[in-house]
């Protein structure tokens, strides 16, 4: 059984495994075995969004396998390079719904907080890979922008931080800004986005934890998972300390060509996640943003995809088939998928 209570000696010390964190492709590539892969970076995509990717995830990559599906999610590759219609640098539509610094308005009675533009691991396919994050993140000024903007927003009942990975923030950093929130009487609920419980584990330590448990709104945290093979002990470990604060823990992924696009691994990673106490949440169709057009899975194809797992599992493991489109006023499902696809 997983131990809630807190996490091994060895893995305190998560900051200096971020700063450990490998940067250079080729390094990466030797370290797996794979040094013939060379040929495929791209210098261009290296400069304008660089590998960084932690050592404990690498070592969840298969050595020798040029189809990892993690290795995937990582390595900058010379189709990044490749200028495809229809994909563009703002493809959701961020900063078209930006308002305050580092506040983003998109849904009614949400407000999502840009709170950092750091990530411990760079995904190829992130759909703000272009964004502006020197101008445009909340944690600038103590928080005391972005709160005084919340406040004056009796709207907004849910605040949810994003980023970048709002958990690349020092816990200390992060109690600042629920500190400065909590007199605000119509905030109902913190919801969290991070990807770091599954990139570095370790992050899900005895400081966060304690946060987490004081703060005095309904707490709901989404990671990021894509693939089974990411979700190892340590991240049942860390996991298993976020159930223990009473958190709902649900999943968002994203539909990526040769990471996930197979029946067999949407069901792995369904079965793993309940396994470990995780709602699949959203399986998010792709992004248009300019880099990532190799990742793109047809819409038709998807919703195929979705139907047959569908068929395989129950019904609360499925994930919801999505799309997010700039101006919308939700995230769109995309319904066919619920209909039985031939």
């Amino acid at each position: 059984m997983i131990s809630a209570s807190k996490p091994p000696a060895q893995a305190q010390d998560w900051q200096a495994q971020w700063r450990q964190a490998l940067i250079e492709p080729a390094e990466l590539l030797r370290t797996l075995g794979l040094p013939h892969l060379a040929a495929r970076l791209s210098a261009n995509a290296q400069a304008s969004f660089p590998l960084r990717v932690p050592a404990v995830f690498i070592a969840r990559m298969r050595h020798a396998d040029p189809d990892d599906p993690l290795l995937r999610q990582v390595l900058p590759v010379d189709e990044e390079d490749r200028i495809q219609p229809g994909f563009s640098l703002d493809a959701v539509g961020d900063l078209a719904r930006a308002s305050e610094r580092g506040v983003i308005h998109k849904y009614s009675g949400r407000a999502l907080l840009i709170a950092t533009g750091s990530c411990a691991i760079h995904c190829r396919y992130c759909f703000r890979r272009h964004f502006p994050y020197a101008d445009e993140h909340a944690a600038g000024a103590r928080w005391r922008d972005t709160v005084a903007h919340l406040a004056a927003r009796t709207d907004i009942n849910e605040v949810i931080l994003s980023g970048g990975d709002p958990w690349s923030l020092a816990t200390a950093r992060l109690a600042e800004l629920t500190d400065q929130l909590r007199p605000l009487p119509h905030l109902r609920r913190l919801r969290i986005h991070t990807r770091l419980p599954v990139v570095l584990p370790a992050r899900v330590d005895l400081a966060l934890i304690d946060w987490l448990g004081q703060l005095p709104w309904p707490l709901v945290i989404v990671i990021h998972a894509n693939h089974a093979n990411e979700l190892d002990q340590d991240v049942a470990a860390a996991i298993a300390r976020l159930r223990g604060t009473g958190a709902i823990l649900l999943n968002q992924s994203v539909l990526l060509r040769g990471v996930n696009d197979r029946l067999d691994d949407q069901i792995a990673l369904s079965e793993r996640l309940i396994e470990l106490g995780v709602m699949p949440y959203y399986l998010h169709q792709l992004d248009r943003v300019q880099g990532t057009a190799h990742f793109e899975v047809p819409d038709r194809e998807a919703e195929r995809l979705i139907a047959a797992l569908r068929a395989r599992v129950a019904g609360f493991m499925v994930p919801q088939l999505v799309r997010e489109i700039a101006g919308e006023a939700s995230k769109t499902p995309l319904q066919r998928a619920s209909e039985g696809v031939p």
